[in-house]
């Protein structure tokens, strides 16, 4: 008499229709060309801006979690680690507040101070 307690029996698999038009089927999300990525691409998403509202210091980590779609506290915590693991969190908040421009605005600190140089040379 077999005294194991292993369930032999097997589970059926069940297979994903894949979409051979370019149109998505129930039950499948269309995407813009990329396939298993969490991140939204094409119109849908927004332009990367440091927002006025729900900003700590200059709205870096603001920005970034709106453009990701992520909580803001998250951004916050992985700047903190990366600052004190290896130091790369200021430098990287420093670049996010010189590269990314402020809400309302389509020129960002860095784009304004090189285009006021490139003026005074001329």
């Amino acid at each position: 008499m077999n005294t194991s307690t292993e369930d032999t029996t097997e589970t059926p698999t069940t297979e994903t229709p894949t979409a051979t038009s370019g149109h998505a089927t129930s039950g499948q999300h269309a995407t813009s060309g990329h396939t298993g990525s969490p991140f939204p691409f094409g119109p849908e998403r927004g332009a990367l801006r440091r927002p006025f509202s729900g900003r700590m210091l200059a709205g870096v980590a603001a920005g970034l979690a709106h453009y990701f779609g992520v909580d803001v506290t998250i951004v916050r915590i992985a700047f903190v680690v990366l600052t004190v693991v290896g130091g790369a969190g200021i430098p990287l908040y420093l670049a996010g507040l010189l590269l990314i421009p402020e809400e309302g605005s389509d020129h960002s600190i860095a784009s304004s101070l090189i285009d006021s140089l490139q003026s005074r040379s001329r």
